[in-house]
């Protein structure tokens, strides 16, 4: 009889402590008002259910000529719209060097930057990182590797190299590239528009190796059933037609849904091809054509839902409390 009566007790107590507890998703959902009845100020009371979604934020170039305190400005802007973790599209230094004095020294500055920011940030390379392989070599002893791959809440990221050259291809280009400066800066005579890196395929389009395209098939092999499938990388490697350019990993994207995005032209622009969205972001600080309306800065910023809603922020629009764009520190 005790032991009924214990166990009737125990019953009584789980019961009241169940009708006691209300989950905390249940009433942070519902929607609470005064209004009794008649008209309501409000259009509907149907709210979006909550979903699994996350947002990345990405920055374009900085270089290529950056403007002083740009890039400074945007970490404190993206600090405020508070994203996941942000990526970059390349060119975060000045670089063409082999000087690694000089190096140690830009790539400090950027990162002592960087570092405040309140989240994760993915490196990935331009030109301007990887002009040479010296260059290349500094970057793989920071950094690690050129070109990764990551997946975050079974989202795929594909971090591509688009500077991927035989080193003695590298060469040639960085040495081409080094005389058509010199020719800009009058230091040289000729023409720019004559000289033989203004001719140069991977001046604009870049290139990539077969390693790195077996890479990243694998990559795509491995992780069949991902949502989505993001790919950056600094020049607009879907933009050449041999075997060096994007087109032979399209054909192993074919199947699945993915995003494609670059910067290096240092102007905004979006198409559809192949049926899927790629676009070529504007500037974080990098130089721009004053007569090119579509060079501006911004930072984009990507939420993660069924599909990702992309919206491109200029940055003279993202203001703090006091309506001002915050100071760089």
């Amino acid at each position: 009889m005790k032991t009924q009566f214990l166990f009737l007790l125990a019953l009584i107590g789980l019961v009241s402590c169940k009708q006691k507890e209300v989950p905390v998703a249940e009433v942070s959902s519902k929607f609470i008002h005064d209004i009794k009845s008649g008209p309501k100020p409000w259009n509907s009371e149907t709210f979006e259910s909550t979903e699994d979604d996350f947002t990345f934020a990405i920055i374009s170039d900085l270089n290529g000529g950056e403007r002083e305190g740009v890039y400074a400005t945007a970490v404190q802007q993206l600090n405020m719209l508070d994203p996941t973790f942000v990526l970059s599209v390349g060119d975060l230094i000045d670089g063409g060097t082999e000087d690694k004095n000089q190096l140690q020294k830009e790539w400090d500055s950027f990162d002592d930057r960087t570092a405040k920011l309140n989240m994760p940030f993915f490196h990935l390379g331009g030109n301007h990182d990887l002009t040479n392989p010296v260059m290349r070599e500094f970057w793989e002893n920071r950094f690690g590797p050129r070109y990764y791959h990551f997946v975050y809440e079974n989202v795929l990221f594909l971090m591509m190299d688009s500077e991927d050259y035989e080193e003695k291809r590298m060469i040639e280009i960085y040495e081409a590239r080094a005389k058509a400066l010199k020719i800009i800066a009058g230091e040289m005579e000729g023409k720019y528009e004559e000289s033989a890196y203004y001719h140069m395929p991977e001046r604009r389009i870049g290139g990539m190796s077969s390693a790195q395209l077996d890479y990243f098939t694998k990559v795509l092999q491995d992780n069949p059933d991902v949502k989505w499938t993001f790919v950056l990388m600094h020049k607009p490697l879907w933009m050449r037609e041999d075997e060096k350019g994007l087109g032979p990993l399209e054909d192993v994207l074919a199947d699945r849904e993915y995003t494609v995005i670059n910067g290096h032209f240092h102007s905004f622009s979006n198409t559809i091809r192949k049926g899927h969205s790629y676009s070529i972001l504007g500037t974080t600080g990098g130089s721009q054509n004053p007569q090119d309306s579509m060079a501006f800065d911004h930072v984009t910023l990507v939420r993660m839902a069924k599909k990702p809603v992309i919206t491109h922020l200029k940055m003279d629009g993202i203001l703090n409390e006091q309506g001002n764009i915050p100071s760089p520190q």
